[in-house]
This record gives structure tokens, sequence and C-alpha cells, in this order.
């Protein structure tokens, strides 16, 4: 005949079973969706470096020069001359830029700044 340790040494033993089964199925979802993980980032990868090379040889400076020249009559493209190119202190200065000396020489209070009522400088053609 059973005794009762026998018995609840039984149970016991069951409920260990049953949860470590239950870890163990846990981990190894666990583990399915990391390797999913995996491949998703593999393939990710594969793409960008996919993308990269196709971007390499899009922008091959020899291509873009046989695309220019297939194509001046409808792109009608010519150098840029030198009088085109601005230096800095030239550019319109932002509204974002104007400072307390700027309000002062305007003749407005520093809480009466008005961004709008002062005048930027233009690029001269």
């Amino acid at each position: 005949m059973f005794r009762t340790f026998d018995i609840i040494l039984i149970v016991i033993m069951t409920a260990a079973a049953t949860v470590t089964y239950s870890i163990k199925h846990n981990a190894q979802n666990v583990l399915d969706e990391v390797h999913k993980l995996d491949g998703e980032i593999k393939l990710e990868q594969d793409t960008i470096d996919l993308l990269k090379a196709d971007w390499a040889l899009a922008t091959q400076p020899n291509r873009l020069a046989r695309l220019a020249d297939a194509f001046q009559k409808d792109l009608q493209l010519k150098p840029t001359d030198s009088t085109q190119m601005v230096r800095p202190n030239e550019l319109p200065m932002l509204k974002s830029k104007v400072g307390l000396d700027d309000a002062i020489n305007a003749g407005l209070m520093p809480d009466e700044r008005k961004t709008d009522n002062i005048k930027t400088g233009s690029v001269k053609p």
C-alpha cells in the first residue's frame, strides 16, 4: 500500500515535471521567434547591400556623363559660371538670426522685436 508520504512525493514530482515542460516549451517558442527575427534582419541587410550596389552603379560618373550627353538636347545643361557662385555673406539673413542689436538698430525695444519688419539682405543679380 501507498503511504501518504509517497502520494505527496508523486504529486510534487508530477507538478515539477509539468512546470519543467512548460518552461522548456516557452523557451523553445522564444528561440523560434529569435531565429525568425534573425532571418528578417539578414534579409534586410542583404536588401540594403543590394540597394547600395545599385546606387553605386547608378551614380558612376561615366554613366552620368553618357546620360547627360544623350539627353543634352532635352536637358540643355551647361557648365556653371563662376559668377553664379555666392559667398555666405551675400546670402539674405534668416529671420531666426535677427538678434537684439538688430532690434535696437530698427528702433524697437527688446520686448517689442518683430522680425517681420526688419529688412534682410538680398543677393544682387
